[in-house]
């Protein structure tokens, strides 16, 4: 496992407070998300990985071969190599007791394990869920697109996740996040829906919507 499998930005929290992921959109990099997730959890550590795969320039976390047609192989690895990305930076900040010099001190590790994604980011993300379902706490997904029946790898029972969505969104189309919506309640997870009137921009309803999740899966820990 490896903290530096991505080319990445962390910024910093307050010890023993939780472990923020974000995953940035399509043409996105490690900063587009950082501000947005200080601001919806500002005691977390922020942890915002660049996607290793370029579309004509853009960024992004896996390979496509048209809108909503995913190259499938290049997801399960980049699912694989995310996952140990995750793992990694969750193990180092879990580290139960240090030595200094003589000293035995005792380390915070973090209160929980957070995960907040846009567009591709939030397809990644999903794709870690299914795959991992243990790895995060709590789960935004804004503007997914899974046009595929996931297969989740263990139990969702009881994790909190909110899907964000836009009821005239050009490339996640309404059909397709209620289908998510219907996979996860059936894996058992705490899915929330919170919805507006545009496209595939994020609007304000939608942060203080995971505003909302993260206060009550930090409080819940």
């Amino acid at each position: 496992m490896s903290k530096d499998a991505y080319i990445h930005k962390v910024l910093p929290g307050s010890p023993g407070g939780p472990l923020l992921f974000v995953f940035h959109g399509t043409g996105g990099d490690e900063s587009q998300l950082v501000s947005l997730g200080r601001d919806l959890a500002p005691q977390a550590t922020i942890v915002s990985p660049r996607g290793d795969v370029s579309e004509h320039g853009a960024a992004r976390f896996f390979r496509r071969t048209g809108e909503g047609v995913y190259d499938m192989d290049d997801l399960a690895r980049a699912t694989g190599k995310m996952a140990e990305f995750v793992k990694a930076h969750v193990e180092a900040a879990h580290v139960g007791a240090a030595h200094v010099g003589a000293a035995h001190v005792e380390v915070a590790k973090p209160s929980a394990v957070l995960g907040l994604g846009y567009s591709n980011g939030a397809n990644i993300l999903a794709s870690l869920v299914f795959e991992a379902p243990d790895l995060f706490d709590a789960t935004v997904l804004m503007h997914p697109l899974i046009p595929f029946e996931p297969q989740v790898k263990g139990s969702l029972a009881g994790r909190p996740i909110l899907v964000t969505a836009g009821r005239r969104d050009p490339i996640c189309p309404p059909n397709l996040t209620t289908r998510l919506e219907a996979y996860l309640r059936a894996d058992g997870a705490d899915v929330t829906v919170e919805w507006h009137e545009g496209g595939h921009e994020v609007r304000p309803n939608e942060i203080e919507a995971a505003r909302r999740l993260f206060a009550g899966a930090m409080q819940g820990v």
